[in-house]
């Protein structure tokens, strides 16, 4: 059971922040508690922040507590291959003094969404000349293989394919 104490001031004590938390009593005080979760800002903290938004939080009728979990455990895998993304291409910026395009300039600590929204450029254009299939990789910048050398990955998604292909693949929907 949860012990509440009633503000004394409610009036005056307009603003302040809520803390509710599973830490025990012998943890630390209030204050120290908070200050704890302030610390967490630059780690784990700035991973949940899109799920703060209202349109994140919006009802979703999964009915089962199956779907609930499933749904939870897709959040943190997201989350977890959010947070490699950006702990690897800071890492690998730092030590070979790299930098890539940010929100304000070039730097080397993005975000992992200023890392995946430096990839929104890149296009995959596919099309066919008569009875040739062409297809050629536009907007690949170095800093795109930069970040690609961090995550280990290879290059060649981001190359022109080298075969062509003379046959016409023809689907119906």
């Amino acid at each position: 059971m949860a012990e509440v104490e009633g503000l004394r001031n409610p009036e005056e004590d307009n603003g302040w922040t809520v803390l509710a938390t599973t830490v025990p009593l012998e943890g630390g005080t209030d204050a120290e508690i908070l200050q704890a979760y302030h610390d967490q800002n630059t780690t784990v903290e700035p991973g949940f922040r899109w799920i703060k938004n209202p349109a994140a939080i919006a009802p979703v009728w999964l009915e089962k507590p199956e779907r609930i979990a499933a749904l939870a455990m897709l959040t943190v895998v997201g989350l977890l291959v959010y947070t490699i993304i950006q702990r690897q291409v800071r890492l690998y910026l730092l030590t070979h003094a790299q930098q890539v395009p940010g929100n304000k300039g070039a730097t080397a600590t993005p975000t992992a969404a200023v890392v995946l929204a430096l990839f929104a450029q890149v296009a995959l254009v596919h099309f066919w000349i008569g009875e040739q299939e062409v297809e050629q990789v536009y907007g690949v910048q170095p800093y795109h293989l930069l970040c690609c050398d961090a995550l280990g990955l290879d290059h060649a998604w981001y190359e022109a394919p080298s075969t062509q292909n003379n046959s016409r693949c023809i689907q119906t929907p």
